[in-house]
Order: C-alpha cells, then structure tokens, then sequence
C-alpha cells in the first residue's frame, strides 16, 4: 500500500469541544441549507438598505433584493421613511426600477397604471367598476417593517425580537463619535458579484491571520497592531495606522494626507475599525469616511456584495486627498480578498475536504461557526444530514 493510501485511511484525532472547528464544508454549497438560512437567518435578521441621506428629496426611493424578495424605501410627502414590497397588488408587476431614482408624488404601475401614494394607499385603479366587490382600501402596497438608526435605513422581511435598536447597541456609542447620523454619500449604493458561498466572504473579514500574508500594502499600512474583540455578538478590528513601514506610495501619501478630525477622540485620529454584525454585514470605519458592506446570498456558491460610502461635509484639500487615496487602498485590498475568497470555495467543493481546525487566536471565526450552528442545529453535521433531518430543521 502506498504511504498516500495510509495516510488517506487515518482517522482524524477526536476534539474536546465543536469550537475548535469551522462549520463543514457542504453548508457552503448546499442549496437546501441556503433555503434554511433564508428562512432561519436573513429574512428575520434587519438589512441595511440605505442612509437616509440617500433618500433626501420627497419620492427618493432605494430598492433591495433578498431571496426572491423586492423591496423599497421611499421618502414620503411630510418627510418620513416608509418601506414597502416593489410589487403591484394586481398583477404582481414590479413597480420601480433599478437601485434608486426618484418617482414624483405617487407611485404608477407601468403595467396597468394602478397608482399608490407614498404611503401605501392604492388612489388610481383603471376600470375600476369592472373589478367585483372592490374596494381600494384592501389592495394598497404591503409594507415592509423598516427602522432607522443612527441615519441609517434598516427593513426587516419576517417578525423577529430584536429590534434595531437592541441590534446596533454594540456599536452605538463608537457611531456617535463619527456623527453618522450627520454624514451623506460619497458615492452611490453600489453592488458586484462574488462567486463565493456568503458565509466564505464574511470569514474573510475577520480572518486577521491572513492580512500578512496576502495583503502586501494593507499589512504595510497597520502592520501587527490588529486587535480582534466581540462586543454582544459584534465581531471587531481594531488598528492603528503605522507610518515606520510603507511599502506603498498610496498608503504613505494617506498617512501624510489625512487630516485631524476635531470632533474624535485622540486615539481615533488614526485609528481603522471594523465591526461585522450577524449575518453578513459590515463597516469599515475611518477617520475620513465610514463605508458599510453587506454580503447577500444569491446562490449556493454566489452572493452580491453591496456597498457604498458616506462622510462628513469637509472641503480641505487634505481631507480630499486622504479620501481619494482611501478608496485606492481599499480597492486594491478588495481584489486581493475576492481571490482569496475564490480560492477558498474551490477547495470548499473538494472530497478531500470536510471542515478545517480553528485556533484560540480566531475568536470571530469561531463565534460565527456557533452562531450558525445555534441557529441551524443541523450545521453540526459533519457530512450532508437526511432529506428527513433537513425538513424537520425548517420546522424546528
């Protein structure tokens, strides 16, 4: 027998706790288990849809998709935020298009023309005396439960406990220090696609052990002064700005350019922080500018990643200069992430592979694998279970 056959029929050395393990590779790629996430994990959890700076005009709307499900937010005639489902209560027809736009004071199906108003009312419907028993009151649009904090515009598809304030507690203190409520978009809410697993782009994000060796520039810019915590269930990075090791033009013109911000606390100044919030959002917050990215399921092995960016109004030509070179740094650390990720889901889809060891120092891949594993039991398999098991989790 070959020394590869031996080693192939080696049985795997028993651990005292599932803690020290990552979840098994087929919950990357199952579609069975994708439809329990939906249902278990993203449809009850809040999405971030927006900043209401977003939406400053009466009839601004931004739309979200999630699973089948179509949604918008729309600034309504007094000025309030009202969420709804982006279907016509008639035909099913979608109602508005593309991520935002404007649609005047109503909203007008470009199929049959029925016409809400930005509060949900159902005012126009043609040939209204050929529908039988009718009355405009019942057929308005179906609002979506929708919150905001801190400026941001959450929606939330199913009933859970939690509410939005109880979910952004762990960070509510370190957001008002950056005046978020204050900031407006430095660009448009924007989305690209990643052929990965969702739950393999969020590992990534707090994967500290992987900064120095794939992240060249990045690991130049904080060198090893990350700092990995969790706060109430919010994963967070802390890490100071390094100017001793500059192996990039873009990170020294940063350090050299950015400028003092009045309004934070000394060890702010220079100071990058990420936080991960259950399921797949995140932000990076900077001196200069706070950008949120969230990672959305499409597919087994395919999720869209949306993303956008918003900062205080300040017109100094270093503060100018530091965001520019912000988003140079940030997208080349950005590409360097989606090969990594990519890499990963192919091994995700090998037999050779079941699930990977988790050292003491992971502390957020680890708390992620057992927040899975708490919210869908059958995520301890270590193989696929039964098409019996994986019913009974839909009801359990």
């Amino acid at each position: 027998m070959s020394t590869t056959a031996r080693e192939t029929k080696q049985t795997p050395r028993l651990v005292s706790s599932e803690d020290s393990w990552s979840l098994p590779a087929w919950t990357y790629s199952d579609p069975d288990f994708m439809a329990l996430e939906r249902e278990k994990i993203f449809l009850p959890s809040w999405q971030l849809v927006c900043h209401e700076a977003d939406i400053p005009d009466t009839g601004d709307y931004q739309t979200f998709k999630m699973f089948g499900e179509i949604a918008f937010v729309v600034r309504g005639k007094e000025g309030e935020i009202r969420a709804f489902h982006n279907v016509c209560r008639h035909r099913a027809a979608r109602l508005l298009d593309g991520t935002h736009g404007n649609c005047g004071r109503s909203i007008v199906c470009p199929y049959h023309a029925w016409t809400y108003q930005l509060d949900g009312r159902l005012t126009g419907v043609p040939y209204l005396e050929d529908y039988e028993n009718f009355d405009r009151a019942d057929h308005g649009l179906t609002p979506i439960e929708v919150d905001t904090f801190a400026g941001l515009v959450f929606i939330r598809f199913k009933p859970a406990l939690q509410t939005l304030a109880e979910y952004m507690a762990p960070v509510k203190e370190e957001m008002a220090l950056y005046r978020v409520s204050e900031m407006k978009p430095i660009r448009e809410v924007g989305s690209r696609i990643r052929e990965v697993n969702w739950k393999n782009a969020t590992d990534n994000y707090v994967d500290a052990l992987h900064i120095p060796v794939a992240h060249w520039g990045l690991n130049g810019l904080l060198g090893k002064s990350y700092r990995l915590t969790i706060d109430r269930g919010v994963h967070k990075i802390f890490s100071e700005l390094e100017t001793a090791r500059m192996p990039s033009m873009s990170n020294r013109a940063y350090c050299k350019y950015v400028p003092r911000v009045d309004h934070l606390p000394e060890e702010r100044q220079r100071m990058w922080t990420y936080w991960k919030l259950w399921p797949s959002l995140m932000f990076d917050v900077y001196p200069d500018q706070i950008d949120f990215m969230q990672f959305i399921p499409l597919t087994p092995t395919v999720c869209v990643l949306r993303e956008s960016a918003y900062a205080l109004d300040d017109n100094r030509r270093e503060m100018k200069a530091a965001r520019y070179l912000n988003i140079r740094i940030n997208r080349s650390v950005n590409r360097e992430d989606k090969d990594l990720i990519e890499r990963v889901q192919a091994g995700m889809g090998s037999s050779s592979f079941k699930s990977g060891p988790l050292g003491k120092s992971e502390i957020c891949l680890r708390h992620f694998a057992q927040q899975m594993r708490e919210t869908i039991p059958v995520a301890r398999k270590r193989d696929k279970p039964s098409a019996a098991e994986i019913e009974a989790a839909f009801s359990a």
